[in-house]
């Protein structure tokens, strides 16, 4: 979705009438497409610079999997699901399934306290992520399947975005409005089978506002509308449109839960931003689908968009971070906000909500430029900002990607502060970055040679049939230092973290080496001399958090199109695979029963023919010797009448006056010394 301030519908009328063209010559597809085109103009100027108008058409569909780290180990033991379940990471509980929280659990709860508030719970590690990537992968591969368009992004493991305006489109114009209640959701274009059953005259699921349906939208359906019914018309399509991906969101939730045994909870609208938001106000295992108008129409109607975000708190939109939140509150409240104590859960004391900020006298995306601007900040982050607050969030779901961005593992601490205690953490970070480089970028390379190998004989190494798929060139090494000790025995709360990069070296890549070493050997050569530039003194520090990235992906040769060239040792090592179906090959092969038979049927034919003809005509046949000359050649002499006697061919050679015999030209000469010299 994208709106823009100006020009609409009625505008353009007029602009028309204006030049001497009639309204009414439009045709109605130009007009359709019109309304249906976006256009990303970007927020700016103050409250009365004028409405935003919605001329977007995206549907954008957010699959939040419902708590999801548990819900992993439920899929491997369904037993769970009925118990009280929670995930261990560290000391503090980081997910919990809905049983436990019934019985008073919940997120970023300590170990301890969850055991006294719910004493037969039953706690899990979750330390090791391989499980929940694992999952992850696949519940987004399954839905991405779904998506013509490929794009589904990923955000994190329990949380997709996928863009599914084409399918929208495509139902949008085969619908028969006449009868709404008896539709079919077609899922793919080439079989018109492919799909689901459904009442395209209401919602799926939840809606926000609540209440009664609206009447059913009949402007969209009906001949060209005049200059005060254009509103109505792009409010009734953006109604349908948002209609119709309610019941494929259903349709996809159902089928997750049905074949991956997962729920989720599901978020449509026409951006990423409301997307997101909208499908946080009824959970678990259910959707809903923020309602149009999305603008304040001519009729003084209220945009449900500044309805739902104003009642938010500023730090939960996203795109809004903590440093960012805490500098609106500080600017909109005129002091520091009181936000420690709650801070160590994520939470803060304030309540500072969007309408506070958006409402606040004289407020503009200047004025938050002003407000907002910092070392390292963007330039446009103030109109950015703005445009958050009015529901504006002009950023595509991107494209399924074969290879990551960028890859990163970190791990936050009470108390590191010695250089004993970060080089093991270093090596335990490194073993596991390389692990996930392995696994996110490579891939089997030979079928054949892996199903053929040794499944017995496995070591911590990569299988040599791998190949990378890409090579990140940048390692990137970042910590967060706590801020010194206060006289009354307190620390500030900080968020700044301090990072440096370098150039990853090669042996990293190396497939044959085993993992352990060369995290080993990364750390003392590479990493950890990028700490000692970051804190150079030996004692003095203490961190509260530790991260080790590669990104800057150059995806390798490879046969697709978002390969970096064409893998040519590749195509040489398949081509006996690829051009076996056009090699012809000399070699001796056994008849088939099928030749025997027809080569016995062919003999058998020329024998008859043989037979008769010897019968017909009763040949001479000479006998002779090396000493005695006989006639070496019978000639039958036919009707003259049965050749062609222009045919040149019917002449066979030449005949001896001596002896009569018949023999080729070339032969003659010798065969006349013979006569001579008969002895």
């Amino acid at each position: 979705m994208a709106y823009e301030r100006g020009r609409c519908p009625v505008e353009e009328q007029k602009q028309s009438s204006m030049n001497g063209l009639s309204c009414d010559c439009m045709k109605e597809e130009k007009r359709k497409a019109w309304l249906a085109t976006p256009r990303s103009v970007g927020p700016g100027g103050s409250r009365s610079d004028g409405r935003w108008r919605m001329v977007g058409r995206a549907d954008i569909l957010v699959q939040d999997y419902d708590c999801f780290y548990a819900a992993v180990f439920e899929a491997e033991n369904p037993v769970l699901k009925s118990l009280p379940l929670a995930v261990q990471q560290k000391h503090i509980i980081v997910t919990c399934n809905y049983e436990a929280r019934r019985r008073g659990l919940h997120k970023l709860q300590l170990i301890k306290e969850a055991r006294k508030t719910c004493p037969d719970v039953i706690i899990v590690l979750g330390e090791d992520l391989t499980r929940f990537r694992n999952a992850s992968k696949e519940l987004y591969n399954f839905l991405k399947s779904f998506v013509w368009s490929q794009k589904a992004e990923r955000l994190g493991f329990d949380e997709v975005f996928l863009d599914v305006t084409d399918i929208v489109d495509y139902n949008l114009d085969i619908l028969n409005h006449i009868s709404l209640s008896d539709s079919f959701f077609h899922l793919d274009r080439t079989d018109p089978t492919v799909g689901f059953t459904y009442d395209a005259s209401s919602f799926a699921g939840n809606t926000f506002p609540t209440g009664s349906e609206r009447d059913e939208p009949q402007s969209m359906f009906t001949s060209l509308p005049t200059t005060d019914t254009s509103e109505a018309y792009a409010t009734d399509r953006l109604e349908i449109r948002l209609r119709l991906g309610s019941h494929l969101a259903q349709y996809l939730r159902h089928q997750l839960e049905q074949q991956k045994g997962y729920t989720a909870t599901v978020g449509i609208s026409t951006n990423k931003l409301l997307s997101k938001l909208v499908g946080n106000v009824n959970k678990p295992t259910n959707q809903t689908t923020l309602r149009p108008p999305y603008l304040s129409t001519s009729g003084n109607a209220k945009s449900n968009v500044l309805s739902f975000i104003d009642d938010h708190d500023i730090g939960k939109i996203p795109g809004i971070g903590c440093k960012l939140s805490h500098k609106l509150r500080s600017y909109v409240l005129r002091r520091e906000p009181q936000f420690e104590e709650g801070l160590v859960w994520g939470g803060t004391k304030e309540n500072v909500k969007a309408r506070d900020v958006r409402l606040f006298p004289g407020m503009s995306s200047e004025v938050l430029n002003q407000v907002l601007k910092g070392p390292g900040s963007q330039k446009d982050t103030g109109l950015k900002v703005w445009g958050l607050l009015h529901g504006v969030d002009d950023t595509e779901v991107a494209k399924a990607r074969s290879v990551p961005r960028q890859i990163s593992i970190e791990d936050s601490y009470l108390r590191l502060d010695t250089l004993t205690q970060m080089h093991k953490e270093l090596l335990m970070l490194t073993s596991s970055l390389i692990r996930r480089m392995y696994l996110d970028l490579t891939e089997i390379e030979d079928e054949e040679n892996v199903l053929n190998g040794d499944e017995d004989n496995k070591t911590d190494t990569i299988d040599m049939s791998r190949r990378w798929l890409a090579h990140p060139r940048v390692l990137r090494l970042t910590t967060r230092p706590r801020p010194p000790m206060r006289a009354d025995g307190t620390r500030s709360r900080t968020f700044k973290r301090i990072s440096r990069s370098t150039t990853m070296p090669s042996f990293v890549f190396r497939l044959a080496d085993c993992i352990e070493l060369i995290a080993e050997k990364l750390v003392n050569e590479t990493l950890f001399p990028l700490f000692r530039k970051l804190h150079p003194e030996a004692s003095g520090w203490d961190l509260s958090l530790v991260n080790v990235a590669v990104t800057d992906m150059m995806e390798t040769a490879s046969d697709g199109k978002d390969g970096g060239g064409r893998d040519i040792g590749r195509m040489f090592r398949r081509q006996d695979e690829v051009l076996k179906d056009w090699k012809v090959e000399d070699r001796d092969m056994a008849p088939s029963q099928h030749d025997i038979d027809e080569q016995h049927e062919a003999e058998d034919d020329l024998e008859m023919i043989s037979n008769d003809y010897e019968n017909k005509h009763q040949l001479d046949i000479w006998k002779g010797s090396e000493d005695e000359l006989f006639r070496t050649q019978t000639t039958i002499v036919e009707d003259e009448s049965q050749w062609d006697s222009g045919d040149d061919e019917s002449h066979i050679g030449d005949t001896c006056n001596i002896c009569g015999a018949t023999m080729p030209s070339f032969a003659m000469i010798a065969h006349e010394r013979f006569h001579l010299n008969p002895d």
